[in-house]
């Protein structure tokens, strides 16, 4: 690691940088950490880390964003151009998150911005959003996985908590999920994504809908019907909770 990203690390008491085992354990990617400095604790049990207090849990927006900038926590951090933070309304009442960056997302920086994107946007016209007004986009995870493949159970894992912190700093009143990745790692299960359609689902407090990703509809014209039923059932959603 340079000096500078280390200094930037230490600022915002991210130190110490996990990182995953060379030798017999780089082949797999859900290799397990350890601890670059010594005298360390191993990563932490899922039930320790519910207990334990991350600096992300209090970090404001510019700190969350050098952070997730600077992450080295997975394999993700060697291959991306850059990271893909999220775009819109740091207060918006609908948050919508997607998978991960693709190759046009890594490139820019901006979630959703090639023809998924396209259609993301026509998607939100439809109920009469807009981008960047009342409106956040993120995904489950921050770097673009090779190949535009699903990200990975662990690296979805170590990104998680800037999720989370964007969802506890945004307080958006409805999230929508777009794709099975998205809902299966928001939802911490794995149904399929035709039996999460129709419902509202429940994240920490906040109502959470599902239904198809953009990418997904590019392939598949005649889902876009059941995709603007969704949009319907979400936006009847919000007017409840007004």
């Amino acid at each position: 690691m340079n000096t500078r990203r280390r200094q930037i690390l230490k600022e915002l008491n991210l130190l110490p940088v996990w990182r995953l085992k060379s030798d017999t354990t780089q082949h797999s990617e859900a290799a397990e950490p350890h601890v670059a400095e010594s005298g360390n604790s191993p990563l932490p049990s899922e039930s320790e880390k519910s207990t334990a207090q991350s600096p992300i849990t209090q970090m404001d927006w510019d700190q969350l964003k050098a952070a997730v900038a600077h992450c080295v926590a997975c394999p993700l951090s060697q291959t991306r151009t850059q990271t893909v933070f999220g775009v819109g309304a740091e207060n918006a009442d609908w948050l919508f998150v997607g998978e991960g960056p693709g190759a046009r997302e890594d490139e820019i920086g901006e979630p959703f911005v090639g023809q998924a994107g396209k259609l993301l946007d026509q998607m939100l016209a439809a109920i009469h959003l807009k981008r960047g007004e009342q409106v956040y986009i993120a995904n489950i995870v921050k770097c673009r996985p090779p190949n535009n493949r699903n990200p990975s159970a662990n690296e979805a894992l170590q990104c998680e908590p800037y999720l989370t912190r964007q969802i506890a700093l945004i307080k958006p009143k409805l999230i929508v999920a777009l794709g099975k990745v998205a809902a299966q790692n928001l939802l911490k299960c794995d149904d399929s994504i035709s039996s999460l359609r129709g419902k509202v689902h429940d994240y920490s407090g906040i109502p959470l809908i599902v239904t198809y990703h953009p990418a997904y509809l590019l392939r598949s014209l005649p889902e876009k019907a059941k995709a603007w039923k969704d949009l319907c059932f979400a936006q009847s959603t919000m007017q409840s909770l007004r």
